[in-house]
């Protein structure tokens, strides 16, 4: 795919819409600024057809979808690529990020990260495709749209002389600190995802996995049989271990494979000390999917305990 640009030197336009701004919009600018890589832009909110057309980057207005060329309006259904397999519609942002994703993130796998952790929520939003059940009457989940919008000046900030170019130029570097940590979380899973299957694959008894990384190993390990327990240092970062239950959907259920035993539920320091027989058992957390020990020692004989507990499993 070519990502060249028109010229290295000249200052490049971007063109989005005028007036309230939504997620896709800010996040198309946000991508294509990322492009540029410190590139001199101007950036111009306008509905005007003929600035419109001597943008460089078009995103969100226009009514043409040709990212050729550069624009990237999903609102003309005659030009906008089909909805994906799953269902979503593209909105200007997947179609930025189609175009500019991989070269961003430096490879495809990244940007697929991206595309599904942050591109799919916000394009399914903004053409109201549902994604999720309301469970309580009047509770919704805060989106990263409710984000946003809280940018949008109210009625009296308005009076005040605070403009929506104003708040969508404060939205905007927001908007490009979350897309920056968002590639960088992505390439540091990937990483470490490669030293929890390197770690599973040495590991003799994979039932107790050791981490000395705290390493994203949700994901890999859930796709093997055997881990019921990770070992690994507490966040805490005062030389901590900790101990947590594999699920075998993480993300989706909290149903752990084997919970810790029962009767450390909620105990701490010498109440848990006293339960297990380790001298350093610090805390277990109530729901039984997590225990810390002041010691890498602690926690290795906190999870033998565990494996040999019989009352929940």
């Amino acid at each position: 795919m070519d990502h060249s640009l028109p010229s290295m030197d000249k200052e490049f336009v971007i063109v989005t819409h005028s007036g309230s701004f939504h997620t896709d919009d800010v996040f198309s600018v946000a991508t294509v600024i990322l492009f540029l890589e410190g590139k001199s832009y101007r950036l111009i909110r306008t509905r005007d057809t003929e600035v419109i057309k001597s943008g460089d980057f078009v995103v969100d207005v226009g009514n043409v979808c040709n990212p050729d060329r550069n624009f990237f309006d999903h609102h003309n259904p005659e030009s906008t690529p089909d909805n994906r397999e799953n269902g979503i519609p593209y909105s200007s942002f997947g179609l930025v990020w189609k175009k500019f994703g991989e070269k961003i993130c430096g490879s495809k796998e990244v940007a697929d990260i991206i595309e599904k952790d942050l591109v799919y929520p916000i394009d399914a939003v903004d053409n109201g495709f549902d994604t999720y059940t309301r469970k309580i009457k009047d509770l919704s989940p805060y989106l990263i749209q409710d984000v946003v919008s809280s940018f949008h000046p109210t009625w009296k900030e308005e009076e005040e002389g605070h403009t929506f170019d104003m708040a969508f130029s404060e939205v905007l570097k927001i908007a490009e600190k979350i897309l920056l940590r968002e590639i960088q979380k992505a390439k540091d899973k990937k990483r470490g995802e490669i030293f929890v299957e390197e770690e599973y694959a040495k590991t003799e008894d994979k039932r107790v996995i050791f981490l000395e990384g705290r390493y994203p190993w949700e994901k890999v390990l859930s796709n093997y049989p055997e881990p019921l327990y990770v070992i690994s240092p507490d966040s805490q970062g005062k030389g901590f271990w900790k101990i947590k239950t594999v699920c075998d959907d993480p993300g989706v259920s909290f149903k752990n494979r084997k919970d810790l035993p029962k009767s450390w539920a909620g105990k701490r320091e010498e109440e848990f000390a006293k339960i297990t027989g380790v001298a350093d058992a610090l805390f277990c957390h109530k729901a039984c999917f997590t225990a810390v020990a002041k010691s890498k020692e602690g926690a290795i004989k906190l999870v033998k305990i565990a494996l040999e507990n019989k009352e929940d499993f």
